[in-house]
């Protein structure tokens, strides 16, 4: 039976039946709409609108059919129109008649909206928990190169020297923030939109708070025709994962660059890598390609979802059946690419004598010249000058900053002195820089264990959420 159609003479035409259906893609929803059926069936009970023994039969119907589309042999057909309407079939044909009852006092319209919200609490938690993955890798391999010495960049240029340590693990302070907006959303959309019915409530579901509380929400909104066509969850929920996608590929440039002949600061596992079909020497870093490459589907998926949403009326519109694909994809691909990068991390063998052969390169210790000038008195804008000097006396003579001669150094600036001389080393810039945040080795050690802490705590976090929502996350 159709969940519509009571006021129509004529049937869809098949082409619109096509544009309409969208079983094909929500099927995935079908586990979290049993349990809001479930929860939604102990609400009709207590109002008294189905008998405990109606009730009673309902309920066995929909945990067979729980357990039949867990194990495969219940799913759509090509009469369906949408996930409701094949459910609604399947518990009919478990239950007979009986089975239309449950639509008593809920419509699609709020159905849906909460079973698409515990499909995204159930797949960021354990996205977040990926992430937490890919950081251990990166912070495990930071703690072994400690005390590897690399140039560090910017604009791609060589800037100063730093620890490797710290070149790792800076991806995963921005990966923990990608965890810490998961636990905000999470926080922040764990209100029930269920018993808002079409737009206007239900007379059926006086209380929809409890049911709310049944499935592990916070509350409910207080604005019915809000519950309805509130899809910022899914647009928050496409930035989140477009963020991480972007943090992705900015490790996958990363690795990218670092196996490449020319820098050659790494050789990616052949588990993580591809070969070429015509060239068969080539061993291609195609799972960092690929990581780079996808960013550009989440931030797509992203941008679908504001346009669809941008300017449409109140409450529920059809344009909302687009809402779900770009989610979709864009969990689907994280799913897949989150373990790939993080086995190639994991199996990364980094070469230190590489990583530390140009560290002084490019003249990264000038800065040192000018704290050491401006650790004297003169002026920063002074000493940055005077460096400036030195690194053209070196280009003029072919020489390096260690290797200016005495003399020279008194003519470039009366207190530049001998002790400058040990300071123009890659090891004593690096060791100099001890702040909470600087370069050094203990700094970034003490930095990248107290991250580890604070993702202990996410960890905690992701449990206590999940525990909450066990009855209604189907893993």
């Amino acid at each position: 039976m159709a969940l519509w159609g009571g006021r129509f003479k004529d049937q869809a035409d098949d082409s619109m039946r096509a544009l309409s259906r969208s079983v094909h893609f929500d099927w995935r929803l079908a586990p979290y709409e049993i349990e809001v059926n479930l929860v939604h069936l102990e609400s009709l009970i207590g109002i008294g609108v189905l008998s405990k023994s109606d009730g009673a039969i309902l309920k066995k119907g929909l945990n067979d059919l729980a357990k039949k589309i867990g194990e495969g042999s219940f799913s759509y057909n090509e009469t369906d129109e949408d996930v409701h309407s094949a459910i609604e079939r399947g518990l009919i044909s478990e239950c007979g008649a009986l089975g239309g009852s449950i639509r008593a006092g809920r419509s699609r319209n709020d159905l849906v909206v909460t079973d698409f919200k515990l499909y995204l609490i159930d797949h960021l938690l354990e996205i977040a928990s990926l992430l937490e993955d890919l950081i251990e890798a990166l912070n495990s391999q930071g703690l072994n190169h400690l005390k590897t010495i690399a140039p560090g960049f910017t604009h791609t240029q060589h800037a100063q020297p730093i620890s490797f340590a710290q070149e790792l693990s800076k991806h995963s302070f921005s990966l923990a923030r990608d965890i810490d907006r998961i636990l905000d959303w999470q926080k922040r959309n764990s209100l029930s939109p269920f018993g808002a019915g079409a737009l206007a409530g239900s007379s059926l579901q006086p209380a929809p708070e409890q049911s709310a509380k049944q499935m592990g929400f916070n509350g409910v909104h207080k604005n019915s025709i809000d519950a309805v066509s509130d899809r910022d969850f899914a647009a928050e929920a496409l930035f989140i994962m477009a963020m991480i996608g972007v943090h992705l590929s900015r490790i996958g440039e990363e690795f990218v660059l670092w196996s490449s002949t020319e820098f050659n600061f790494v050789e990616i596992a052949d588990a993580f890598s591809t070969g070429s079909s015509i060239m068969p020497q080539k061993k291609n870093a195609d799972a960092a390609e690929l990581a780079r490459g996808k960013s550009g589907r989440f931030i797509g998926n992203l941008t679908t979802l504001l346009v669809v949403l941008k300017a449409l009326p109140f409450a529920y519109n059809r344009d909302l059946q687009e809402d779900k694909e770009p989610v979709f994809d864009s969990v689907d691909q994280l799913l897949m690419l989150l373990p790939a990068v993080t086995g190639m991390v994991q199996s990364a063998k980094f070469i230190p004598n590489n990583i530390s052969s140009g560290a002084s390169a490019g003249f990264t210790l000038a800065t040192e010249v000018a704290d050491y000038l401006a650790k004297k008195g003169v002026p920063f804008a002074e000493a940055h000058e005077v460096a400036g000097k030195c690194v053209q006396y070196c280009e003029s003579n072919g020489l390096q900053l260690d290797q200016i001669p005495e003399e020279a150094l008194l003519k470039l600036h009366p207190q530049l002195g001998r002790d400058l001389y040990q300071l123009l080393n890659v090891e004593a810039a690096v060791d100099s820089r001890k702040s909470t945040m600087g370069t050094s080795p203990k700094s970034v050690e003490l930095a990248i264990r107290d991250l580890n802490k604070e993702v202990e705590m996410y960890a905690e976090a992701i449990s206590r959420i999940r525990a909450v929502f066990s009855g209604m996350i189907s893993q």
